[in-house]
C-alpha cells in the first residue's frame, strides 16, 4: 500500500528535503547542527566584522543579517543582529533598524544585550512620536506615520509588559492620538494603562487626560450632555484613585467648568424655546438654572426670565 512506507524510504525521502532545503541561502541552520551552526556562522559573523572595521557597512549589514538569519542558534547569532540594527540605526535607516531590534529580542531573551536592544528600540519610538526621529546620515527629520509609530510603540510595550518602560510606550500612544484629535482611540489608550498598570507613574497623568480629552471634544462642537457627564466622572475617578496627584487643583476647577457648562447648555435652551414661541418649557430650564445655582449671571438673567414670563 501507498499509506506504508518503509523506515528507509522515509529516511530517504527526509534527506532528499534537507539537502534540497540546504541549498537556500535563506534558509536557517537546524538547531540540532551545532558544530555546523557554530563554525560556519563564527565565519560568516567574523567576514561581518572585518567589512564593518573597513568602514563598509553595507556589507557589513548584509554579513550579520545573513549570520543572524542562516545560524540563529550559533553564538554569534545574537551580537550579528544587534549590531545589524545599531549599524541601521546609524545610517538612518529608522524602521528597518526597529525591525533589526525588534528580531533580536524575540529571539535572543537571554541575551546580555536584551535590555540595551530594548531601550533603543524604545528611544527609537518615543522620538518618533515626538517627531524627533533624525537621520544620523543626512542629518534631516524623518517624519513616520501615525500608523507606523503606534505600531513601534506597541512592540516596545508587548516586549516588557507590566515594566516602566510599557507604561511611558502605552501612555505615549494615548499622547499621539490626542494630537491627532482621535479621541475614541486617545481615551482607549489611556484607560487601558489605567487598567494594566494603575500603580505606573503615567496613570494618574492617563485618567486626567481622558477628561482633558472628553472637553476638547466638547470644544470641538460635541457639546451633547454625555460627553460633559463622562469628562467629569473621569476627573471624579481621578480624584478618588489619585489623591494627592500634581494636578488634583486643576481637576476640581475643570469640573467646576463643567458646572458651568451645564448651565449656559440649560440657559441657551431656555433661550431657544422662548424665542420658538414656547415660553412653558423655557420655564422649565431658567427653573433648573435657578434652583442649581446662588448667584452668578445666568441665575440672575434666568430670575429676571422667569420674572418677565409671570414668575
Amino acid at each position: 500500500m501507498l499509506h506504508r512506507l518503509t523506515a528507509s524510504a522515509c529516511l530517504s525521502f527526509a534527506t532528499l528535503w534537507l539537502a534540497s532545503c540546504g541549498s537556500n541561502s535563506d534558509t536557517p541552520i537546524l538547531a540540532g547542527n551545532t558544530q555546523a551552526a557554530s563554525s560556519d556562522g563564527e565565519t560568516l559573523y567574523q567576514n561581518a566584522r572585518v567589512a564593518d572595521e573597513a568602514g563598509k557597512t553595507s556589507r557589513a549589514i548584509k554579513l550579520y543579517d545573513q549570520t543572524a538569519t542562516r545560524y540563529p542558534f550559533a553564538p554569534s547569532a545574537a551580537p550579528a543582529r544587534y549590531r545589524q540594527a545599531q549599524l541601521l540605526e546609524q545610517q538612518g535607516e529608522i524602521e528597518k533598524a526597529f525591525a533589526a531590534y525588534d528580531q533580536f529580542l524575540g529571539s535572543y531573551p537571554g541575551s546580555n544585550l536584551y535590555t540595551s536592544a530594548l531601550n533603543r528600540q524604545a528611544s527609537m519610538a518615543q522620538s518618533a512620536a515626538d517627531g524627533d526621529v533624525k537621520s544620523s546620515f543626512l542629518g534631516l527629520k524623518t517624519k513616520l506615520s501615525l500608523d507606523k509609530t503606534v505600531a513601534m510603540l506597541v512592540k516596545v510595550r508587548d516586549h516588557a509588559p507590566k515594566s516602566r518602560t510599557a507604561s511611558k510606550a502605552q501612555f505615549t500612544i494615548g499622547e499621539l492620538y490626542q494630537a491627532k484629535r482621535k479621541s475614541k482611540e486617545a481615551i482607549a489608550a489611556f484607560r487601558q494603562l489605567v487598567r494594566d498598570q494603575p500603580e505606573s507613574p503615567e496613570a494618574p497623568e492617563a485618567l486626567f487626560r481622558v477628561g482633558v480629552t472628553l472637553m476638547e471634544e466638547a470644544d470641538r462642537g460635541n457639546q451633547n450632555q454625555s460627553t460633559l457627564d463622562l469628562a467629569r466622572e473621569a476627573f471624579n475617578d481621578y480624584l478618588i484613585q489619585y489623591p494627592g496627584h500634581s494636578r488634583n487643583a486643576e481637576a476640581r476647577k475643570l469640573i467646576t467648568n463643567l458646572g458651568g457648562r451645564d448651565l449656559q447648555r440649560s440657559f441657551d435652551i431656555a433661550e431657544f424655546y422662548l424665542k420658538t414661541g414656547k415660553p412653558e418649557s423655557a420655564k422649565v430650564y431658567y427653573r433648573d438654572i435657578v434652583r442649581r445655582s446662588s448667584s452668578g449671571t445666568l441665575h440672575d438673567a434666568s430670575k429676571t426670565r422667569l420674572k418677565e414670563l409671570g414668575e
